[in-house]
């Protein structure tokens, strides 16, 4: 008898729906570099529909899709702004320094996962032949590190406002942004109306098993295409992908909120547990952080333990 296992690492677990399975296995294709696959045009056009954009891009990743962003937004040697705790700034490689020589300047995330306005002011350079030119402020919606926050509609007008003064771009990666939405009870096109380019992840927590989509205006996504194809990331009949896509936009993203719920029970029931301290109400979202307090169980002895009992 094989034994259940309770795999909490992350939400990009989940494994494909019945009905995503069915949808991949009878799908439309055609060759997507050629522009020719028309499951991969329905979902594009969906992705930007669900975000109030004109046009959107199926890409491999959220990595690729932050990337072909960032390459789209930036030239070589521009600079971007961005949170000191990004999931771009810690988890991915560095793509805009090795790839694109696009320079990061970071500035304090608060607990919350917002950056204070005067920190973002502060970090915009001047005209000065000296420093690099200032192009990008890139936000992350949720946070990850930062408890799963969600970035509501208000801070975003006000960010949007500062960089109207100053010319500068927003991308917004949010490749948990139906999270966000389910948690503000906000549709996710209001949360990205004030960013230039949004990316959203469709294998986290949606369910699909691979993919992320960039939306923006249509000339962003031709520059972003061309991006995309550079980086390696030009497929061929590729709706077969796409149609797992197709259904979580259209049957995962409502479910979301029963994540949440789980989310914060888990966090509750931890905090009832001697030896571990968690905050219940920093979970808003489906990231729950908490930490061992007893010297005699670290963390390792602690995962340990769980993996024992068939928890992960």
């Amino acid at each position: 008898m094989t034994r259940s296992i309770v795999d909490l690492r992350s939400d990009t677990i989940t494994h494909p729906t019945p009905s995503m399975r069915k949808a991949m296995a009878a799908a439309e294709v055609g060759d997507d570099v050629f522009g020719e696959d028309p499951t991969v045009i329905r979902l594009e056009e969906l992705a930007a529909e669900r975000l109030g954009k004109e046009a959107g891009l199926f890409v491999t990743s959220g990595t690729m899709a932050n990337l072909v962003c960032q390459l789209s937004h930036c030239g070589r040697g521009d600079e971007m702004i961005l949170g000191d705790q990004a999931h771009i700034f810690y988890y991915e490689q560095g793509g805009s320094s090795a790839v694109g020589s696009i320079h990061p300047r970071t500035v304090p995330n608060q607990p919350d996962g917002k950056l204070l306005l005067r920190d973002i002011e502060a970090a915009i350079r001047p005209d000065n032949i000296h420093f690099p030119v200032t192009r990008l402020l890139v936000l992350e919606n949720t946070h990850n590190r930062c408890n799963g926050a969600p970035l509501d509609g208000s801070y975003l007008q006000s960010v949007r406002h500062l960089t109207d003064e100053y010319g500068l771009k927003i991308h917004m990666d949010g490749a948990r942004l139906f999270n966000a939405a389910a948690a503000l009870d906000t549709p996710a096109a209001e949360l990205a109306e004030t960013v230039d380019s949004v990316s959203i992840c469709l294998s986290k927590g949606l369910a699909a098993p691979v993919g992320s989509v960039v939306c923006g205006t249509r000339s962003f996504v031709e520059r972003a295409r061309r991006a995309r194809k550079v980086l390696g990331g030009g497929m061929r009949q590729a709706g077969i992908l796409a149609a797992a896509g197709i259904v979580a936009l259209t049957e995962m993203t409502e479910r979301l909120v029963e994540d949440h719920r789980n989310a914060r029970r888990l966090a509750e029931g931890l905090e009832e547990v001697k030896g571990l301290a968690v905050e219940p109400d920093f979970v808003k979202t489906n990231i729950v952080f908490f930490e061992t307090t007893d010297d005699e169980c670290t963390a390792e002895k602690f995962v340990e333990a769980l993996s024992i009992e068939g928890v992960r």
